[in-house]
C-alpha cells in the first residue's frame, strides 16, 4: 500500500503537481510585488501631486485590477477553464451587488466626488446638516472634523445627493455684520463710524471696498448692515474684531443699542 502511495504521489507530482507549486509561488512572489508597486506609487514625486481623495482610490484600483488579473493568471495555469472563472466571477459579482446596494451607492457617490471634484482635502464644507474640515475621501464615506475635533463619517452616497456648500472653495469670503441703533440717531455718522472700523482693520480688504448702509427700520431699532472682504482664513477673526469694536465706537460716542421698546395707549 504505501509503494502504491508513493507512485501515485510521484505520478502527481510529475504530472500536476509540479504545475500547483509553481502557480502558488507565481501567487505568493507576484503578490508581494504588487505590494511594493504600490508603495513605490505612494512614494513617486509625481504621485505626491495628485489630490489626497484620488490618490487612495487610485492606487485602490491599481491594486484590485492587477491583483484579480493576476488569480486569473493564476486559474489559467492551472488549466481551470475561463468561461468557468468568468460565470463564476459574473455569479459572485451579482450576488455581492444586491447584497450591498447601499454600498455601491456610496462608492458611486466616493467616484463623482473623486472625479469632479466638489471639494478636497482639508477644505471646509456644510451638508446635510453637518459641517467640519474634510479630513478624509475614501471610496465609501467622508470624514470630517469638526470644530470641536469630533470625527464625522459621511455616506458618500447621501453626500453627494445633497446640497455642498463648500467654505473654502475661493480664497476671499464676505462678512455679514448687523447693528441695531435708536430711532433718531444720524445715520451718516452711524456709516462713517462702520465704514471708518472696516478699513482701519488690518485684515480687511480694500477691494472690494467695506459696505456699510441702513437696510431696515425695525419696530423698536434701525439696523445698519456692515459687509467686509477678507482672506478666507481671516475670516472669524474679522467677524469678532468688528463685533467688539463697534460696541466699543458705540459706547464712546453715545450711540444708543436700543433694547425692544412698546407703545402701550390706555383708553379710558
Amino acid at each position: 500500500m504505501l509503494d502504491s502511495f508513493i507512485q501515485s504521489l510521484g505520478s502527481f507530482l510529475a504530472t500536476s503537481g509540479i504545475k500547483i507549486i509553481c502557480s502558488l509561488v507565481l501567487l505568493v512572489v507576484c503578490w508581494k510585488l504588487i505590494g511594493i508597486l504600490i508603495k513605490f506609487l505612494k512614494k513617486n514625486k509625481r504621485f505626491s501631486k495628485v489630490d489626497e481623495g484620488a490618490k487612495g482610490f487610485l492606487l485602490t484600483c491599481v491594486s484590485v485590477v492587477l491583483k484579480t488579473l493576476l488569480v486569473l493568471t493564476v486559474a489559467a495555469n492551472l488549466g481551470i477553464p475561463m468561461t468557468n472563472v468568468a460565470a463564476l466571477v459574473a455569479s459572485c459579482g451579482l450576488a455581492v451587488g444586491l447584497a450591498l446596494q447601499s454600498s455601491l451607492s456610496n462608492f458611486a457617490g466616493g467616484l463623482m466626488i473623486l472625479i469632479f471634484h466638489p471639494f478636497h482635502v482639508g477644505d471646509f464644507i456644510e451638508s446635510s446638516g453637518k459641517e467640519g474640515t474634510v479630513k478624509e475621501i475614501s471610496l465609501l464615506s467622508t470624514t470630517l472634523v469638526t470644530g470641536d475635533n469630533k470625527n464625522i463619517i459621511v455616506p458618500n452616497g447621501s453626500l453627494i445627493n445633497s446640497i455642498i456648500t463648500n467654505v473654502s472653495a475661493e480664497k476671499t469670503r464676505r462678512v455679514d455684520l448687523n447693528f441695531s441703533v435708536a430711532y433718531g440717531t444720524d445715520t451718516e455718522r452711524v456709516k462713517k463710524v462702520l465704514s471708518v472700523l472696516a478699513e482701519q482693520h488690518a485684515l480687511t480688504l480694500s477691494d472690494p471696498a467695506p459696505f456699510a448702509r441702513l437696510t431696515a427700520q425695525a419696530d423698536s431699532a434701525l439696523i445698519f448692515t456692515l459687509r467686509v472682504w477678507c482672506k478666507k482664513e481671516d475670516y472669524w477673526t474679522v467677524y469678532l474684531d468688528l463685533q467688539e469694536q463697534v460696541k466699543e465706537a458705540f459706547e464712546k460716542l453715545e450711540i444708543e443699542i436700543p433694547f425692544p421698546q412698546m407703545d402701550v395707549h390706555l383708553h379710558q
